[in-house]
């Protein structure tokens, strides 16, 4: 179901203006009966000023009428001009310009710490372009001599979740070695089992096999 712009906001202005019940508030605003309630009594949203559903062209006031003479109806939100918020599309990350003489030296580290990174999750990750990556590496660029290699996440380019994302993303370039991963547990499980063959075998040798040579010739010499 359709809410309208700003429901807290909406509901504190119906609450306050009309003759509404608060289950017909709360069913046109998305919101519980006791909020709206709450809303009525004081207890909630008391720093919110009211936005007029009729100044908006959310709510006609013959629709607004219509349920205030019967608690049965519900208000039916009408038709805006007013366009909704898009989704941001997908792309380069956006940097503050505060911070856009930083990139270089982000650049510099994720190129040394983690060369397994493509240029393209470079981009993506600190909103860079593959041209600025590329003087970086070769040291073209117009200020290499001043560029620093500092961690992306300390200069407030990139979360340290979002780098662990990429590095685990990342392609294995040739040259990159990667350690072995040893499950321990496994062979912490594995070494009682092979302590319980041993002593199987051990039991099925006879005992005087088992004696070594030189405790035989010891007791020989004895005689």
């Amino acid at each position: 179901m359709a809410l309208p712009l700003m429901p807290k906001a909406t509901a504190v202005w119906l609450v306050e203006n009309t003759a509404l019940t608060f289950e017909q508030i709360a069913a046109f605003c998305g919101m519980h009966e006791l909020e709206v309630q709450a809303i009525a009594d004081g207890e909630v949203a008391t720093g919110i000023v009211g936005l007029d559903p009729l100044a908006n062209g959310q709510l006609t006031k013959q629709e607004l009428e219509r349920c205030e003479k019967d608690s049965r109806y519900r208000l039916v939100l009408s038709a805006s001009d007013i366009p909704r918020p898009q989704a941001r599309a997908k792309g380069a990350r956006y940097t503050p310009v505060s911070k856009r003489h930083d990139r270089p030296d982000a650049i510099a580290w994720l190129l040394k710490h983690h060369p397994e990174l493509t240029d393209a999750q470079i981009s993506k990750l600190i909103g860079t372009t593959k041209p600025t990556i590329s003087t970086v590496r070769d040291k073209s660029h117009w200020n290499a001599a001043n560029i620093k290699a500092r961690n992306p996440v300390t200069l407030g380019l990139c979360s340290e979740m979002d780098l662990e994302k990429e590095i685990a993303l990342a392609p294995r370039r040739a040259g990159v070695v990667v350690a072995p991963q040893v499950d321990y547990a496994t062979e912490a499980e594995q070494a009682p089992e092979r302590d319980r063959h041993e002593e199987r075998v051990d039991e099925a040798v006879p005992a005087f096999l088992r004696t070594s040579p030189v405790k035989q010739e010891e007791n020989e010499d004895d005689f």
